[in-house]
């Protein structure tokens, strides 16, 4: 039932995204002849709104296939008024970029949802305390509660962490201990830890861990709003991270999944809940559409940089470059999904 729940959710990001799509070009007044989910031969079709409704055989994605577009041949264009490539360049980017910002908005609505259902955190209650390190030698103990750092209140076990890393010098902890306030000194020290993105890095510690006591945060509409507008911007700035990290090579290629791992992820989120499900169908729906943001020719992105280069220099670019560089981008795309695939099947193996 979980695999089912996940393909469900996929389907539902990638028909969203296309929905976009759909929507702006409808508005700006293209002809849409197919709407597809997944690409490859057709399993099954109907027709309305005009246009044919698809279900095909490849679920890697899907496609709106538009009246004058032909991502296989992009030299392919047709003159009439309610074709695609009769548009205004500026026309073509609201398009273009309508599939992406519906990720980002999908993105948005199930974080929203998410903080109106009260998300589970970790308090700062302290676990273990590691011996001979600055918090056993400042006498921090296990079930104590720490309020607040040099004044400042601390609500969440991750606000705590946060406020020792980006510390510097000593730090007054204002801690509860059975029914009583105390207050401790303690001086962080830089030791080895490793980052989201599995680097090594050195990062300031007091040398304890998580009792694990969680409690449910209460955000109200207006904080459910900020939430959500916070955890949309940090998952996109994490996958561009990401990126920027595998294009350096920061981070190995190895580390790159496909749909596989995607659909797995997804479902053992919903064998954890809903609030699970939708936490990691908002991180795939702002995948989807940081992705789809790439200038990779055979992308959102790339078709975005053509109508850019043709706003700025005020003619289109010639066929043979559009050509090139789109079967370019498509070699590049497929190797990228066959890498990813790749690697899916090795942890498959591996586990």
């Amino acid at each position: 039932m979980s695999w089912f729940i996940a393909f469900l959710v996929l389907s539902f990001l990638i028909f969203f995204h296309e929905l976009g799509h759909y929507t702006a070009a409808r508005l700006m007044g293209v002809y849409v002849e197919v709407f597809s989910i997944g690409f490859g031969p057709r399993l099954a079709s109907f027709r309305a709104f005009g246009n044919e409704w698809r279900i095909s055989a490849i679920f890697l994605g899907g496609y709106v296939k538009m009246k004058g577009q032909d991502d296989s041949d992009p030299t392919k264009k047709s003159s009439d008024p309610d074709s695609y490539t009769s548009k205004k360049p500026w026309q073509r980017i609201i398009i273009l970029f309508a599939g992406p910002f519906a990720n980002f908005l999908i993105a948005y609505i199930f974080f929203f949802t998410i903080a109106l259902g009260g998300p589970a955190v970790l308090e700062p209650v302290i676990g273990d305390v590691v011996k001979e390190s600055p918090a056993q030698k400042a006498g921090l103990q296990k079930n104590d509660k720490i309020i607040a750092i040099n004044g400042k209140k601390v609500h969440t076990w991750s606000e705590m962490a946060k406020e020792v890393a980006s510390s510097q010098g000593t730090l007054k902890f204002q801690i509860e201990r059975g029914g009583s306030v105390e207050f401790k000194t303690i001086t962080p020290q830089l030791r080895d830890a490793r980052n989201e993105f599995n680097e090594k890095i050195k990062r300031r510690m007091i040398g304890i861990s998580s009792a694990g006591v969680t409690k449910k945060m209460q955000f109200g509409i207006l904080g459910s709003f900020k939430y959500a507008w916070d955890k949309t911007v940090w998952a996109s700035t994490m996958i561009f991270k990401g990126i920027e990290k595998l294009i350096t090579g920061a981070v190995p290629a190895k580390e790159l999944a496909g749909v596989v791992t995607i659909v797995k992820i997804t479902a053992d989120a919903a064998n954890a809940g809903w609030m699970a499900v939708l936490f990691f169908a908002a991180l795939i729906s702002v995948n989807l559409g940081v992705l789809n943001l790439l200038p990779i020719p055979a992308l959102d992105g790339g078709h975005i940089m053509f109508n850019l280069y043709e706003m700025l220099t005020h003619k289109e670019p010639s066929e043979a470059m559009l050509y090139r560089l789109t079967m370019a981008g498509w070699v590049i795309l497929i190797g990228l999904m066959g890498l990813g695939l790749y690697n899916d099947i090795n942890r498959l193996i591996g586990s």
